[in-house]
């Protein structure tokens, strides 16, 4: 069976200029009601219904269910996650996970459970959120990385794509597994005792606590 291919978030333009607090309004919409019921029970009816809005106001926007969930994800992606330039590649990884995690803690937590929980059994729904949401997340960090080594501050064979995955997926497996809180002491642990060590000239990864 063929791969899926997202082709981008259909948005319709038809009918009177947008009103960019009405989108954010219905984006709000969507994602509460997601984080209740998931994304397979996600209706526009629910959507409208949530945010008072005409069904038909939903569909001068986004074509689909799937075009409104992955522009709703990207949209506070690119709104939410800081991409920090302090100078330093602690600096920088403390600041965007720091930031990162308050995201994640905040309203788009329980949607985002939601969301995952699904990417198995929605295989277009998968690809629309690597290539978005996800894709948003990992490019910050590898630019952080890139500085990083302008700067001097990476060893010659730090395993950079491996650095990123570790950073995104110790903050979902908390949040999607443990339960535990994603707080400033955890990302300093992180931070400190995995992601420096594994990448950074002059350190090295020993043993590693993080609960």
């Amino acid at each position: 069976m063929a791969t899926p291919v997202y082709s981008g978030a259909r948005t319709a333009q038809r009918g009177r200029p947008r009103d960019a607090s009405r989108d954010d309004a219905l984006r709000r919409a969507a994602l509460e009601v997601m984080a209740e019921v998931g994304y397979r029970a996600l209706t526009m009816d629910a959507v409208a219904a949530r945010a008072r809005a005409g069904k038909a106001t939903i569909y001068r926007r986004w074509e689909s269910k799937l075009d409104l969930v992955i522009d709703t994800c990207t949209q506070l992606a690119h709104q939410n996650l800081p991409e920090p330039d302090t100078g330093s590649l602690t600096g920088d990884l403390r600041e965007f996970l720091s930031g990162f995690a308050a995201f994640l803690s905040g309203p788009i937590g329980k949607a985002a459970q939601a969301l995952v929980g699904e990417l198995p059994h929605e295989p277009e729904l998968a690809v629309a959120f690597r290539e978005t949401f996800l894709t948003t997340q990992r490019d910050v960090l590898r630019r952080i990385l890139e500085r990083a080594d302008e700067r001097g501050e990476l060893r010659p064979e730090a395993p950079r794509g491996m650095a990123v995955e570790l950073a995104g997926a110790a903050l979902i497996y908390r949040l999607m597994l443990t339960g535990d809180p994603l707080d400033l002491p955890f990302v300093d642990r992180v931070v400190d005792q995995v992601l420096v060590p594994l990448v950074a000239e002059g350190h090295q990864l020993t043993g590693v606590e993080l609960t």
